[in-house]
């Protein structure tokens, strides 16, 4: 699909994993917020490509909090749109033809080793205090041997030829310049033995195909950058802009997450927390308005949201702050 660049397209792509986290619900609202900002499109995509971690209903009880919270996609699986189909799991001839044209070009090679080997090599490498990753073992197999192993059946994934000289370096809205050294970046997976792609391929084809122009998602994928950028331009594609929101944290600053507390955003629309509440409450874990106000609609979110005012510190999700905005709403 062919999209002028100056179209706002962006999207939410959540793993149909189990209930939608409250890191999840301020993707889906910064990205919703920005494209009603801009007059743009807002995507719904479901990343369902880890077979063994999907759980069934996940997807139906995901899109059904969304509508609750107030949150409507202009595309996605029931909406619909030119781009579909919006699950990655009813995609995967178009990343077999995307990953082939990897492997012609040498961008990506065939991996035969073995889990048990791939762990001994885990182990060694965290015994020396190294970094855990790929030793390229297979990345320069001659040709007719990669030929033989396959027509002999040999289970193997595809990994992606990672440069190992020099630094990747690009910008992000929110941390700015970033360079990363390429020694330090992994030969990534791209095709797993099942067929299925892992996160990083089927990412960046799909956001290219969808036309999204601005990527807004959690800072842990900030590290993920420089392979994406590294396909993007094997494919000879155009990048698009990268805003990578900050942490989440629990009141004494370490990650939240759910052995720490509550996340499930279900839960809160259960135990009687308003929907307008939830979502005011989540606009500020990250962004600030341009004045102190602190209590705001939807639509005046929508007015209010810009790039250039999200925060690169971590943002502490407040329970007690929480209870007082719902008790103003209510």
């Amino acid at each position: 699909m062919n999209m002028a660049r100056d179209d706002v397209r962006v999207r939410f792509a959540p793993s149909p994993t189990g209930y939608l986290h409250v890191g999840g619900l301020r993707t889906a609202l910064f990205n919703y917020l920005f494209a009603r900002k801009t007059g743009g499109t807002f995507i719904l995509r479901i990343e369902d490509t880890d077979q063994k971690r999907s759980v069934t209903g996940a997807v139906e009880k995901l899109m059904s909090t969304l509508r609750t919270i107030g949150i409507k996609d202009d595309e996605g699986p029931d909406a619909g749109g030119p781009c579909g189909p919006y699950i990655q799991s009813e995609r995967k001839d178009i990343y077999r033809m995307h990953v082939d044209r990897l492997l012609d070009a040498g961008v990506a090679y065939h991996c035969f080793c073995t889990e048990e080997r791939l762990e001994r090599l885990r182990e060694e490498q965290r015994r020396k205090k190294l970094p855990t990753m790929y030793d390229g073992a297979c990345r320069d197999l001659p040709a007719d041997e990669v030929r033989r192993r396959l027509e002999a059946g040999e289970p193997s994934v595809i990994r992606l030829r990672f440069p190992r000289e020099g630094r990747t370096v690009f910008d992000d809205v929110v941390r700015r310049k970033v360079a990363v050294d390429n020694e330090l970046v992994d030969d990534q997976v791209l095709i797993k033995t099942d067929g299925f792609p892992t996160y990083h391929l089927a990412n960046v084809v799909d956001d290219h195909l969808m036309g999204v122009t601005h990527v807004i998602r959690g800072e842990e994928w900030l590290s993920s950058v420089p392979k994406h950028i590294y396909l993007y331009r094997a494919f000879g594609w155009e990048l698009p802009v990268f805003v990578h929101l900050p942490l989440l944290l629990n009141p004494d600053r370490s990650k939240l997450s759910k052995r720490q507390g509550d996340v499930a955003v279900e839960h809160y629309l259960e135990r009687g927390y308003l929907p307008e509440a939830l979502l005011n409450f989540i606009a500020l874990l990250g962004w600030h308005p341009a004045d102190d106000r602190e209590l705001f609609s939807l639509e005046e979110l929508c007015h209010e949201f810009s790039l250039d005012r999200i925060n690169k510190a971590g943002a502490v999700f407040d329970v007690d702050k929480l209870n007082w905005m719902n008790g103003w709403y209510i």
